[in-house]
């Protein structure tokens, strides 16, 4: 084991099987201290974690899993608290050389409050849908407006914030990373691989239930930070719903108007591909992905109506799972 002090790493996970034993493994002799966070696994998660030397934290059954909550449980169950903790789900893999990089990054650089890196995934070419989850995580290094749950941050940053808001069942860390830039941190992404992500995405329901909680997320995400997020939910609601009550409307009333209709979804389409290409996908993956991404606002507006539903009934916000 590494003799560093300064560091821990926690772990979330439910039901991931050989993905958290590769996530484990990936960890041993780079950190000290792991503390894995389990959100009622049925499966062999928690010997796994057992045997991989982690501090085991059980969330209580009786209140509502969200990543959030895990990794706040996984932060307090810190004791002493070092000065970084990385962040890293059960189903991603750490790179050697990135603990190092990430810890580098954070000392020189004093008002960097959370540091990522570049995430990938393991089989990009199993499904198309792991695919349209690589090149999801392919984004500018630099300053950054957010990154997803695999981050390093400075503990004191996290204390002072208050942590991940335990009630945002998704892109929960989209929230946390715009509390932590309101405070005046720096949100950096550093031009190196940092995880290895395995989305298992295999059929076409699974990505649909992915896309209606990121919808969800829009929805939640934006009534706390309204100006975050904010042209992802115009484009769901413009064409997830205006344009098809659009289209029912002039099938009856004005059958002309569909040519116009019709025409902007294939605009939306043709604009998607090229963005696509220009990001550097080759262009027969362009085509193919980008039936998915002008499809994507119709399960996106599921997870914002589901929101504002479960708002006006006062209801729970349960996790939406898609594996």
């Amino acid at each position: 084991m590494t003799d560093r002090t300064d560091i821990a790493v926690v772990v979330i996970g439910r039901n991931e099987g050989a993905r958290l034993v590769a996530a484990l493994a990936s960890l041993a002799g780079r950190v000290q201290r792991i503390v894995y966070v389990d959100s009622g696994s049925t499966d062999g998660s928690l010997l796994a974690a057992a045997n991989a030397g982690a501090q085991i934290v059980e969330l209580d059954l009786d209140t509502p899993f969200t990543a959030a909550r895990a990794r706040n449980a996984g932060f307090e169950a810190l004791d002493p608290l070092p000065e970084f903790v990385q962040f890293i789900d059960g189903d991603c893999i750490l790179e050697p050389d990135w603990i190092a990089a990430g810890l580098g990054a954070l000392r020189q650089n004093a008002d960097i409050g959370i540091v990522t890196g570049w995430r990938s995934e393991i089989y990009p070419d199993a499904s198309v849908y792991n695919g349209l989850a690589d090149f999801e995580w392919h984004r500018p290094a630099g300053d950054i407006e957010a990154c997803g749950g695999d981050m390093m941050v400075r503990t004191s940053v996290f204390t002072t914030v208050g942590g991940f808001n335990p009630h945002v069942i998704a892109a929960e860390d989209d929230e946390f990373c715009t509390r932590v830039r309101k405070a005046q941190w720096r949100v950096y992404r550093l031009p190196i691989s940092m995880t290895q992500h395995d989305a298992d995405m295999h059929r076409f329901g699974q990505w649909w239930q992915r896309a209606i909680r990121t919808g969800h997320g829009f929805a939640q995400v934006g009534a706390l930070h309204p100006e975050y997020f904010l042209r992802a939910r115009q484009r769901v609601w413009f064409y997830g719903a205006i344009l098809p009550i659009a289209a029912v409307l002039a099938f009856f009333f004005l059958p002309w108007m569909l040519l116009p209709v019709f025409g902007l979804y294939i605009l939306s389409y043709l604009k998607t591909v090229r963005g696509l290409m220009r990001a550097g996908l080759g262009s027969r993956k362009a085509l193919h992905q980008s039936v998915f991404l002008s499809l994507s606002k119709f399960p996106n507006l599921i997870g914002l109506l589901t929101y504002h539903w479960r708002v006006l009934r006062s209801s729970d916000m349960a996790i939406i799972e898609y594996k």
